[in-house]
């Protein structure tokens, strides 16, 4: 497995001819992918890049695995159930093979990354076509070429890249909202977390990339953009100019066409009073922060290796609401890390209680192999685990109803995202601090800024009325 690799220019041009000749054998033929997507917000822009390399080689997208004749899994590796998942979803598609024996099978992502996995897959999955990671994503056409012309799997995993590739073809799920990656990577080696091991070390893209790529999506009427890094907040960097994630903000903000600005995910240990101030002052930076606590326990944090106190959290929190009082607060909350105590337990019932966040994402704590949590002591029984994490959530959902009633009567601008997938006679929206809204309207008004007035609230979902269109 080669270790660091520079992709050249003409590595590029290469992947970039194979697509033409690829896209001039399928001429005429009507052929399908099919692309199933795990994991977080950087898998699915990645299957954004995949789905568009392979409309640019002829491809159609379907729905119906049946009908597909390339079909690709893009795996994730942060938790253990999402691999069991994903490996009994690809087991099941042995039949489909072999009914279709010209299918060919991809997997990709994280889950690659990891050598014990690879290994399984050539062993037991021998009807897979295709397997490769993160990092060469960019080689999919010379991939799909080779697997179309042999026999034998297809295995091309490299521990990561040297630079940042730019230009890759997308085909985004949507057409008002989209996601741009500035910074890949992870510096932060949090003892239970393998995403340093599957996504490498942080790169930070070049701000005049970014600045492109969002000018392009604004031309082409997009109305909002998430930016996207495992810690944006240290963006900037590893780059030999003057660039703070804060100051790139500044300039995005300034792009015309573009109504909302998005990032996740954010580092507490990096929040800087820039970026606060930042988010403060620019108008089309939204009023949602999710800033991942994982525990209350200082013990605990410094377990995982989180480089900041519960203090410390507490004490960003209050800087970011007396500066930006309107704003949403979500969070990632692990129960059941080794060692965790009944006294660890409430330590983050009680930073809970205390931030009030709009929502938290829990999990329990889940061994992964290649983690140094995953060697430590004293690991939690499972039903002391379960026990645990359904107290977090009861706390947390009585939260969420509370602060989403806080809105009722209110009226609040909302981003027209499509029709309701409950109901059909109204439109969804979403209000700057991310909260869903519900409210009959016609559907012409999708994409569209807009006032409402909140009428019921549940959790993280609330119904409305339509007071005025914006723009």
């Amino acid at each position: 497995m080669p270790t660091n690799v520079y992709v050249t220019e003409e590595e590029l041009k290469k992947q970039e001819k194979i697509m033409k000749e690829i896209a001039e054998e399928n001429k005429g033929k009507n052929l399908y992918y099919h692309i199933e997507t795990y994991g977080c917000q950087m898998n699915v822009h990645d299957s954004e890049k995949l789905a568009g390399m392979l409309e640019e080689m002829g491809y159609k997208y379907t729905e119906n695995l049946e009908q597909a004749d390339v079909l690709l899994f893009n795996t994730c590796a942060v938790r253990e159930h999402a691999e069991i998942r994903v490996l009994g979803r690809v087991s099941q598609m042995k039949e489909l093979k072999a009914r279709n024996p010209n299918l060919i099978i991809g997997v990709s992502g994280c889950m690659m990354q990891e050598k014990n996995v690879v290994e399984a897959i050539k062993e037991k999955y021998s009807y897979i076509d295709i397997v490769f990671g993160t990092h060469n994503i960019y080689k999919f056409p010379q991939l799909l070429w080779e697997a179309l012309n042999s026999q034998d799997i297809v295995i091309d995993i490299i521990e990561d890249t040297k630079n940042v590739i730019e230009e890759l073809p997308v085909k985004r799920d949507s057409n008002l909202k989209a996601w741009v990656n500035i910074i890949y990577g992870c510096n932060n080696f949090c003892t239970y977390c393998i995403v340093p091991y599957t996504r490498g070390r942080e790169k930070s893209r070049k701000p005049e990339d970014i600045i492109a790529e969002v000018k392009e999506l604004a031309q082409k009427g997009y109305k909002e953009i998430t930016l996207l890094g495992q810690n944006v907040n240290s963006y900037g960097k590893d780059l030999d100019e003057d660039i703070t994630f804060a100051k790139l903000l500044y300039r995005l903000n300034d792009i015309e066409g573009i109504e909302r600005i998005r990032f996740m995910t954010s580092h507490p240990k990096d929040i800087s009073d820039e970026l606060i101030y930042a988010m403060r002052d620019l108008d089309k930076v939204c009023e949602h922060l999710h800033l991942p606590v994982q525990a209350g326990s200082n013990k605990i944090l410094k377990k995982m290796n989180r480089k900041y106190t519960k203090e410390h959290y507490l004490e960003i929190i209050d800087k970011v609401r007396s500066n930006i009082p309107e704003i949403s607060i979500t969070t990632d909350i692990i129960v059941g890390f080794p060692g965790e105590t009944e006294e660890d337990f409430l330590e983050t019932l009680d930073l809970v209680e205390r931030v009030r966040f709009d929502a938290a994402y829990t999990f329990i704590y889940s061994k992964r192999a290649g983690t140094v949590a995953a060697n430590m002591p004293d690991q939690v029984d499972d039903a002391v685990k379960h026990e645990r994490l359904e107290r977090l959530i009861e706390l947390q959902n009585k939260i969420s109803l509370e602060k989403s009633a806080e809105l009722r009567g209110k009226i609040v601008e909302v981003l027209i995202e499509g029709i309701s997938k409950r109901d059909s006679n109204k439109l969804t929206s979403r209000t700057r601090t991310n909260k869903v809204v519900h409210f009959v309207g016609d559907e012409s008004l999708i994409g569209k800024l807009a006032n409402v007035k909140i009428t019921e609230t549940k959790a993280w979902t609330m119904q409305g009325e339509l007071v005025e269109v914006i723009r």
